[in-house]
């Protein structure tokens, strides 16, 4: 079970993850940890993963079905929730929440002057920021991250920025900058923000992103 996605929002911390239980090896730390009396999860971290594989204790077989997205059924869904609850309190005890959204909307509003507005109706999370031109160069939303094409439900806060067609190759990390979120891929991005980790880069975006909105 792959859960990447949390490491898009929390930076880990590696003296927890030894507190917590999990062993250093090379270049990653792992942790076997029962879930209940017949199963067992053995949790791998590193730089570019968080995962979680599910065994039976008795026989240390690999229980297949809890990584088949079309099995369902009482039994599956139960082992799979212990193996997400289980992930989800690691991240709650070992890692810092890194979200920026708050500090992002203050700079928006204070050093560039302008408020957000809801131009949707029903919709009171998608807020977007405009230049003189009314036209918007920022739009603040909340999405899912399989909406970027990563396996998880779980919500997240984003922007779309207009960008230069020549740089956005370059930009897209796939791990804070990723193609655009129902937009022009060609001009616009979308950046998590809650992975940001160079908030003036972000910030020189959204001036860019401004600057090419208004001269459009």
């Amino acid at each position: 079970m792959n859960f990447n996605h949390l490491l898009l929002t929390s930076i880990p911390q590696k003296e927890k993850l030894i507190s917590y239980g999990f062993e250093k090896r090379d270049d990653f730390f792992i942790l076997k940890k029962s879930l209940n009396q017949d199963f067992y999860a053995q949790i791998v971290f590193s730089e570019k993963e968080f995962k979680a594989e599910v065994f039976e204790t008795e026989t240390d077989e690999k229980y297949f079905l809890v990584d088949v997205k079309t099995a369902h059924g009482a039994f599956v869904n139960s082992i799979r929730s212990m193996a997400k609850d289980l992930m989800n309190e690691i991240a709650k005890d070992c890692f810092i929440n890194t979200d920026v959204k708050s500090l992002y909307i203050d700079f928006l509003e204070k050093e560039l002057s302008v408020k957000g507005d809801y131009p949707w109706e029903g919709d009171n999370t998608s807020a977007v920021y405009r230049c003189k031109k009314q036209k918007w160069f920022a739009l603040v939303m909340k999405i899912k991250f399989k909406n970027l094409g990563l396996e998880s439900e779980e919500p997240v806060w984003a922007v779309n920025l207009k960008a230069d067609a020549n740089e956005i190759p370059n930009l897209i990390d796939k791990k804070s900058i990723f193609p655009a979120y129902h937009m022009n891929k060609k001009y616009w991005i979308t950046v998590v923000l809650t992975s940001v980790t160079d908030f003036e880069k972000l910030k020189k975006l959204t001036l860019q992103s401004r600057e090419l909105v208004e001269t459009s």
